[in-house]
């Protein structure tokens, strides 16, 4: 098994995280792992999120069992990489973070605006631990890793991830920059509540100007700028580490 690459992905919502994971599911060397502690963050915390009840039975939801299966558990037949899809607030800090040292850690950002104003959509009182990005800092300052910004990928996804997969120790696949509309069998049974516009995607959208890359201003309500500006120095020590084409 030393020639298996596990590798979590740690994010933050409203940040393509869901089309990062069809991306690198679409390669054929590739396992996806869709949220795996969520249940047991549903669980941990009592808290009320679509389909709970029907995502506590639909998954492990004692940590240490989910981060054996993680860092230990065996890969089928012709498969080398396993990519796993987190949401860092899931990462509650009963977890051994000891125990997460055999992945290979990469971050996905997104500017706290552009995040913001897309999250308000659906939860109009997000708070900072909702983010992920206090979280993020906290594993990157034990890990490091690769960091990518959902605005090079949407801009850029050739180069960004093949940036990605260099620092990654992986190499680039061609298939990771389409794939067919549609569910997927690795989506958790929560992607009816949140995965629609992902499901009729065939690739990441390429955005022209930096406001529609996810850069520079963008409309927020004022209850949430508080909020933004908060979040905002966590993004930035993030953001120093970003990859670029040739880095």
């Amino acid at each position: 098994m030393n020639d298996v690459s596990r590798i979590a992905m740690w994010s933050g919502p409203r940040t393509l995280s869901t089309a990062l994971m069809y991306s690198f599911g679409n390669r054929p060397d590739t396992v996806a792992v869709d949220e795996p502690l969520y249940g047991y963050y549903l669980a941990a915390t009592g808290i009320e999120h679509p389909g709970r009840d029907e995502i506590i039975t639909s998954m492990p939801t004692d940590w240490q069992d989910v981060v054996r299966q993680l860092t230990s558990g065996e890969l089928p037949p012709g498969k080398t990489v396993s990519y796993q899809k987190h949401m860092t607030h899931h990462l509650l800090p009963e977890v051994d973070r000891g125990q997460l040292a055999g992945l290979r850690h990469a971050f996905l950002i997104r500017d706290p605006r552009r995040l913001l104003a897309s999250y308000a959509k659906v939860r109009a009182t997000p708070t900072l631990a909702d983010l992920g990005l206090e979280q993020q800092v906290e594993i990157f300052r034990l890990f490091g890793g690769p960091v990518i910004d959902a605005a090079d990928i949407a801009a850029r996804p050739r180069e960004t991830l093949a940036a990605l997969c260099g620092a990654l120790g992986i190499s680039f696949h061609e298939t990771m920059l389409a794939w067919p509309a549609g569910t997927r069998k690795f989506d958790g049974v929560w992607a009816k509540y949140w995965y629609s516009s992902v499901w009729t995607s065939t690739g990441f959208a390429v955005r022209g100007g930096t406001d529609a890359a996810g850069r520079g201003q963008a409309e927020l309500p004022a209850e949430l700028e508080p909020l933004a500006r908060r979040a905002r120095p966590f993004y930035q020590e993030l953001a120093a580490h970003r990859l670029t084409a040739d880095r």
